[in-house]
């Protein structure tokens, strides 16, 4: 195989969350004021990368346990007025976690697709894009769970949240399709229909309730349609590139 971009090297989880911490930190310090209009010092950004870190705590690490914002408080150590001078419901606090997660995806997957991937091999790069993908979101399942069943309930800010967030990716990808030229509606169709069905794969290869809902055993391999996704991923962009050098794409 050629030069293909090295694995994440989110692979060791020390390392993931050494740099997850820089992130949320950094988010925080890009906030000069509470919601009481009060301006925050350091003692303040404290406070906040505690709420936001018990909430990550929360989601990822309690499935049985509602995520609400007295949950989330009483594992900052905090009142729900104290909480309440920094978010004022659900969607801003997940909003605000969503933040920093999302700052590390690029060297947990966007990288991977940032370079063109050469005709001869597709397949490799495809399955380390898709494997990479995987992992960030195997790691954050429950955040991407929580998000999508929002969005999936029409919460305006969710919806709007999961359509930015994925844009910069889809742009990539419809790139990756059209061989480097003026990409077209067939490309963005087609990755959006792609990334829909990766995506969902891996809410589903990661929801531990299935099981529980359906009274029928799961395979425990959580990666079972990350070969799957890769190929059709494979397909996808081989069949743009060559209905774009026929013709057919103008």
């Amino acid at each position: 195989m050629g030069q293909v971009a090295v694995p994440s090297r989110f692979a060791d989880d020390g390392a993931y969350l050494a740099v997850l911490a820089a992130a949320v930190s950094g988010a925080c310090a890009d906030v000069s004021h509470n919601l009481a209009g009060q301006k925050l010092g350091r003692k303040g950004r404290v406070t906040r990368e505690r709420i936001l870190a018990a909430a990550l705590e929360l989601i990822e690490a309690n499935e049985d346990e509602a995520f609400t914002l007295g949950g989330v408080a009483r594992r900052a150590g905090l009142g729900m007025s104290s909480l309440y001078n920094y978010f004022s419901d659900q969607t801003e606090l997940l909003l605000a976690v969503l933040e920093p997660v999302m700052a590390t995806a690029e060297d947990a997957y966007m990288a991977q697709v940032r370079e063109q991937w050469p005709d001869a091999e597709l397949a490799e790069y495809t399955t380390l894009f898709v494997e990479a993908y995987h992992a960030f979101w195997a790691r954050h399942s429950g955040l991407l769970h929580l998000r999508n069943a929002l969005a999936d309930q029409q919460d305006v800010r969710m919806m709007l949240h999961r359509i930015d967030s994925t844009r910069p990716l889809m742009s990539l990808l419809v790139r990756q399709m059209s061989g480097g030229a003026e990409p077209g509606p067939p490309e963005i169709n087609m990755a959006s229909v792609l990334m829909t069905g990766i995506e969902r794969s891996v809410t589903l290869a990661t929801d531990k309730r299935l099981p529980k809902l359906t009274g029928l055993a799961f395979d425990g391999d959580e990666t079972r349609y990350n070969a799957s996704s890769a190929r059709l991923l494979e397909m996808a962009v081989r069949d743009m590139r060559s209905r774009r050098d026929r013709g057919l794409i103008a």
